[in-house]
């Protein structure tokens, strides 16, 4: 919303400055597309950067209209100019977001001047609007619609906890149907996109704690807590979900999941006498965040509170299956992350009339924030290949053979084939996710281009009309570029088609070859991608599948250390890096689990393999965040039966990944062993519930990592033998 709305601040502050000054058309298309360039591809999150690249792309952009302008007469010239000036804003990606930037803005502005055909005569009015528009989107950012990165952290942290209100929502409305109630499928695929959007939320925190405080001691905390309260609520949730399903295995709430199987039996009485119970202490966690209409009316706040936290340790939990408890003691849990939570970025509350539990739930995150390392996670090394080198050989050699046919198809309108060959490439890195955008293109086009002509027959020649469409065409394009790129296709070709209408180019003909342009342009790109430095899929995909299973070796080794009263490193740092790998193997993996893939084997390979991957992150991250509160005196990881099957499991993930290094090409075997034992000795203080219940859950999550790794195991063809 912010990034739409600042593009059409900034595009119609431009328009008007330079409808005052009485300029025209061309000129006016001119500034608008420059607006549109330097507002959106500026992406440093801190004024000072903004400005500093604001002022480096003015000298630029003035460069590359002028060269662009002098070349127009000569068309071998400027194709040869536009191939060179690709090949350098992709290959200097290398030197930062800046170096970027700056590249974006040589290649649209040279765009634009093949779009508006421009002439050298032209370059003072040109330059004016190339000035206007760098003005106007540095007015926008500066004045009309700052947004720093201190602001965008807190914002980002009032949408986690609008996303967890949520969540708690849906799980509400999943128990007071329960799983006989009509359309309760409906709920619970509610709970998973709730579920899926506040994972995207802590990811984009995650992302920005850089830059948005210069706390890290402060950055730490909020790390840790947001992880805290996403996995428990997401425990909590599947908790209700298996006791509500008896044996239907539900495990965890991965959008990649396999089908749940239905349910084996109904719910017991004793649960369902309890499944009020269940629904009031819901609503009462849900009026706990402090959002929305839940609200506990005629209840004292610090009593549900010290009632919910005593849950933890066994207090008044009610007559149930052991089923039920554990959800009852989960919403315990929940609470105390809520708590950590709201240290953590809301400041500290009065502990008025605070029962023992609850204070211990105030000093629990202080005592452990206060001894956050200031040291930041290592950074990964990069690749021995440039990225950027690839992808720019590619995208120079796509657009030069976008250049050939579009001069076939359409002497005056080329550029659009190279625009498209542009395009495909960003943010893409295989074979399988140009060929997935490049589709997706072309449907937005065509759909673009029915809606064009629509409104172009509408609005006739009155230009302020179709610059008005052009700006919704330019909102939409950007507030839909997270969530569509079928959809912000689709606005860019209408507003496509209303700058033909002001430029009184637009007919059925144009809009046809805009087409044919954008489909070559596809597959020029393809042809690029597969004959020069190709990346398949495959490739691709293993290389971050690998990642991921170091990651979750990384979360499990030092899960295990801290279990056994080692220091162990950040735990939940870890398991961050974890689901960030996690994420990009799910973007890769676009290509093979698209429901347009031919292959449809490989797509419910790579559909169980995602699926077992996300339970298996799920449970280690449930496992670090266990871990993270594991009292001093409880070392459950040092009974040595444990011991022996965690060596077994980190052997396992040991061999899965050097099975998919070496491509199926070794016959090491995954060991099953007999399994964690439901209720091991802890080493001392192990007659305390809580104690109990914490043991309980680590030995649950770590079989669970041991399935999925087995599970992972038998997907990818990599046999699994008993322990001799």
């Amino acid at each position: 919303m912010r990034s739409a709305l600042s593009t059409v601040c900034a595009l119609g502050l431009t328009l008007g400055v330079l409808a005052a000054l009485d300029a025209p058309v061309p000129i006016l298309v001119t500034g608008a597309l420059t607006a549109m360039v330097s507002t959106a591809a500026v992406t440093e999150s801190r004024a000072r950067d903004q400005a500093l690249t604001l002022a480096a792309g003015v000298p630029t952009a003035l460069a590359v209209v002028a060269v662009g302008s002098a070349l127009a007469p000569y068309r071998v010239a400027a194709d040869v100019v536009f191939v060179l000036l690709i090949f350098t804003a992709i290959h200097i990606r290398r030197f930062g977001p800046r170096a970027t930037t700056l590249g974006v803005f040589a290649f649209q502005l040279f765009f634009v001047t093949q779009f508006v055909e421009t002439r050298v005569e032209q370059l003072p009015q040109l330059s004016l609007a190339v000035l206007v528009a760098f003005g106007s989107s540095a007015l926008v950012r500066c004045a009309v619609l700052p947004s720093p990165p201190e602001q965008t952290l807190a914002r980002l942290r009032r949408a986690f906890g609008l996303h967890l209100a949520m969540v708690l929502d849906a799980l509400i409305e999943v128990a007071v149907g329960g799983p006989q109630a009509p359309h309760a499928e409906r709920p619970v695929r509610d709970l998973l996109r709730s579920t899926a959007r506040l994972h995207t939320a802590a990811l984009m925190i995650q992302n920005h704690l850089g830059t948005g405080t210069h706390d890290t001691r402060a950055a730490s905390s909020i790390q840790r807590r947001v992880a805290e309260a996403e996995t428990a609520v997401e425990r909590l949730a599947v908790l209700v979900l298996r006791t509500l399903r008896p044996g239907a295995d539900v495990d965890t709430l991965s959008r990649h999941r396999a089908r749940a199987r239905p349910a084996g039996s109904a719910v017991s009485a004793l649960d369902a006498a309890t499944l009020p119970v269940l629904v009031s202490e819901l609503r009462a966690l849900r009026a706990a965040i402090g959002t929305g209409p839940e609200r506990s009316a005629g209840t004292d706040p610090t009593a549900v509170r010290d009632r919910l936290l005593g849950y933890r340790g066994d207090e008044q939990l009610p007559d149930a299956s052991p089923a039920m408890r554990d959800v009852f003691r989960s919403a315990g849990d929940f609470t105390r992350a809520l708590i950590g939570l709201h240290l953590a970025t809301g400041g500290p509350t009065p502990a008025v009339r605070d029962a023992p539990e609850t204070a211990r739930a105030r000093e629990e995150p202080r005592a452990e924030d206060s001894g956050l390392a200031k040291e930041p996670v290592p950074q990964r090394r990069g690749p021995r290949v440039r990225p950027t080198t690839r992808t720019a050989l590619q995208v120079a050699t796509g657009s030069a053979l976008a250049v050939i046919g579009g001069e076939l198809i359409s002497p005056q309108r080329w550029y659009w084939a190279v625009f498209t060959c542009w395009v495909v490439f960003i943010s893409t890195s295989s074979t399988g996710e140009i060929l997935v955008r490049g589709y997706r293109r072309l449907i937005g086009t065509v759909a673009g281009v029915a809606a064009g002509l629509a409104l172009a027959a509408l609005i006739g020649d009155t230009p302020w009309p179709a610059f008005a469409l052009a700006g919704l065409s330019v909102f939409g394009m950007y507030y839909t570029l997270a969530v569509s790129y079928t959809l912000m296709s689709f606005f860019v070709t209408t507003m496509i088609g209303m700058l033909y209408a002001l430029l009184h180019t637009l007919t059925p003909d144009v809009l046809v070859v805009r087409i044919e342009e954008t489909a070559l342009g596809i597959a020029c790109g393809l042809i690029a991608a597969l004959l020069v430095l190709p990346v398949r899929t495959g490739e691709r995909t293993d290389q971050l599948l690998r990642d991921a299973l170091e990651r979750l070796r990384t979360v499990l080794s030092q899960s295990w250390a801290r279990l056994g009263g080692e220091p162990g490193g950040d735990l939940l740092a870890s398991a961050r890096a974890l689901d960030a790998a996690l994420e990009s193997l799910r973007l890769a993996a676009q290509p093979l689990i698209t429901p347009l893939s031919p292959a449809r084997s490989r797509r419910r390979t790579a559909l169980c393999v995602l699926g077992l991957l996300e339970t298996a992150a799920f449970h280690a991250r449930s496992l670090a965040a266990t871990a993270e509160l594991v009292p001093s005196g409880l070392r459950v990881g040092a009974d040595p039966s444990l011991v022996d099957e965690g060596r077994r499991m980190d052997r396992n993930l040991a061999s899965l990944i050097s099975r998919i290094a070496i491509h199926g090409g070794d016959s090491t075997t995954l060991v099953r062993g007999p399994g964690f034992p439901t209720q091991p000795a802890a080493s001392e203080g192990g007659a305390r519930a809580e104690h109990i219940n914490t043991t309980r859950r680590v030995l649950r999550h770590l079989q669970r990592v041991d399935e999925s790794i087995q599970g992972l195991a038998r997907a990818l063809h990599l046999p699994v033998r008993d322990e001799s």
